[in-house]
């Protein structure tokens, strides 16, 4: 492999030989050429930003999810670098939109993810599930509720049975006392369902009654952004209402699967080990997470206790998440160089956080090695990647995760931006700052990297 040659600019920007700058944009009509590498430079050419369209088909939207890309981003690499039948993997594949558009597109779709809500909503999002026989399941479950509601001795002292006493002081502290009754009363019910997919779409219709983009029958503030904030002004909504209008609503969703061609494989895993063949997979479309802009934990935690998890095992899961700000010994591993030169800058304003994009960056490479190993020959790996700010600095990730592909063998076709439509990408980005602030623009941007496994 010929060595690519990568600069630094007066801005300390990275200069790629790779970048594509006026690429000319695919058309209706165009044919694609045979060659893939001619064919990915066309379609990275092309307007990826998706302005305007709706993204709550099917069953995307059955649970809020911080930085969910449109289903239209999958669907347009699927649709152009696959053929029916084919493998599309997504391993850090978050709430499933890839494994959805992969399905609905006639492929055959693998994920995986460590955060166990990513499963739970992909899971369900992916199961079709009966009208009839739905509507019935839920029926019987409003009335285990009903019965269950007048009983607030036994579901006080249900709560004290079940959640220890940390968790018992996490629920005092973000939740009304009534709440936490209505909230038991609800679980309790789901759990007497016999069938198990039918259990797994109840239980997310649970969770997304706490974790919401906006309301949310909590005292948290923020919460679907992964950044709560406590407030004590704010007068939650009924949790019984708010669970009867999920119900509804995500069964609208649901039963538009029914026609759906296969099941996908998903499994919870890390994208650093992955569970999958080497040379097995027809195309890799992933979204990594921030370096250090979202914690997702944060805010799954919410539900994730209510569902039995304990806080020290949620906490130990989250220092193993790639993109944790925990640090923890740093491998030998050898970072190309003008990423080291990223580290070594941001190390001269803060060491701490140096140390914490090393490891980022140490953990992508492995992630992306994976990719690489998993990859049929021959093959395409979409990376859709945001932009991180660390001490004022924009540690140019996509160029750095390039450059570590490039480094590990994948041929880099380009890396392109693209614009985000910000109330569907749901960044914690702050809102009401100057309009020309840079770190502001730059969380309405991310990129999307284009990589080919040679033959």
């Amino acid at each position: 492999m010929s060595e690519t040659v990568v600069t630094l600019d007066p801005y300390g920007q990275l200069s790629l030989p790779f970048a594509l700058q006026e690429t000319r944009q695919a058309q209706p009509g165009d044919t694609l050429p045979d060659n893939l590498t001619e064919r990915l430079q066309r379609l990275l050419g092309s307007d990826l930003g998706f302005h305007g369209q709706d993204s709550s088909y099917a069953s995307h939207n059955l649970h809020a999810f911080a930085a969910k890309f449109p289903p239209q981003l999958p669907r347009f690499f699927i649709e152009h670098l696959t053929a029916p039948g084919e493998l599309v993997l997504d391993p850090m594949m978050g709430s499933g939109t890839t494994a959805i558009e992969t399905i609905l597109c006639g492929r055959k779709a693998l994920g995986c993810d460590m955060d166990a809500l990513a499963i739970c909503i992909s899971r369900v999002k992916t199961t079709p599930l009966g009208t009839d026989y739905l509507l019935e399941a839920c029926s019987r479950l409003r009335r285990r509720i009903l019965l269950l509601a007048w009983q607030p001795e036994r579901l006080q002292g249900e709560i004290q049975r079940r959640f220890p006493e940390d968790i018992r002081n996490f629920l005092n502290y973000w939740f009304l006392e009534s709440t936490q009754s209505e909230l038991m009363a609800i679980l309790l019910a789901i759990e007497e369902e016999p069938e198990e997919r039918v259990r797994r779409y109840m239980t997310l219709a649970f969770s997304s009654i706490i974790i919401t983009k906006s309301g949310g029958v909590s005292l948290a503030r923020d919460l679907a952004h992964s950044r709560p904030h406590l407030d004590r002004e704010k007068t939650p909504k009924s949790a019984f209402e708010q669970f009867d209008k999920r119900l509804r609503k995500n069964m609208e969703s649901i039963c538009r699967l029914s026609a759906l061609p296969s099941d996908p494989g998903i499994a919870q895993a890390d994208a650093r080990i992955l569970p999958f063949q080497s040379d097995s997979i027809h195309l890799i479309v992933t979204s990594p997470p921030y370096a250090n802009a979202i914690d997702y934990m944060r805010a799954h935690k919410f539900s994730l206790i209510w569902l039995g998890h304990s806080i020290r095992s949620l906490a130990e899961k989250r220092s193993r998440y790639i993109g944790s700000e925990r640090l923890k010994e740093q491998d030998e591993i050898a970072l190309p160089i003008e990423t080291q030169a990223i580290i070594r800058r941001l190390g001269s304003e803060d060491q701490k956080k140096s140390l914490i994009l090393k490891q980022y960056y140490i953990d992508m490479r492995q992630a992306i090695n994976e990719m690489r190993r998993v990859l049929l020959p021959g093959r395409a790996a979409i990376l859709v990647v945001g932009s991180s700010t660390m001490r004022g600095m924009d540690v140019q990730t996509h160029h750095c995760l390039a450059e570590i592909g490039d480094s590990l063998g994948f041929q880099v076709i380009g890396v392109v931006p693209r614009q985000l439509d910000r109330n569907k990408r749901m960044m914690p980005a702050r809102f009401g700052v100057k309009s020309d602030s840079l770190i502001e623009q730059r969380m309405h941007e991310e990129y999307v990297i284009g990589f080919i496994k040679p033959i």
